[in-house]
């Protein structure tokens, strides 16, 4: 199932016209007898093959427990 994903992607994105700027898609999977109502939740992940913002910034806002995480991660952070 993952190839057949991964081939239906790869053909909507080569049938597609060039654009000058970096494009998102957005992916919509119908999935059968699901029912929403009642299971609200599932949990999956998908790899991609390229980063989508490689040059990603981001900063947390941190209290005192989360502080030396971020130390330690060497992640930008505010004092909350």
């Amino acid at each position: 199932p993952d190839q057949k994903l991964k081939g239906f992607i790869s053909k909507a994105l080569s049938d597609r016209k060039q654009r000058k700027f970096v494009e998102s898609v957005d992916l919509q999977i119908g999935l059968k007898e699901y029912d929403p109502n009642k299971d609200k939740r599932f949990v999956g992940s998908v790899r991609l093959p390229h980063i989508p913002r490689p040059r990603l910034k981001f900063c947390f806002i941190a209290d005192a427990a989360h502080i030396d995480k971020c130390k330690a991660l060497n992640y930008n952070y505010i004092d909350a």
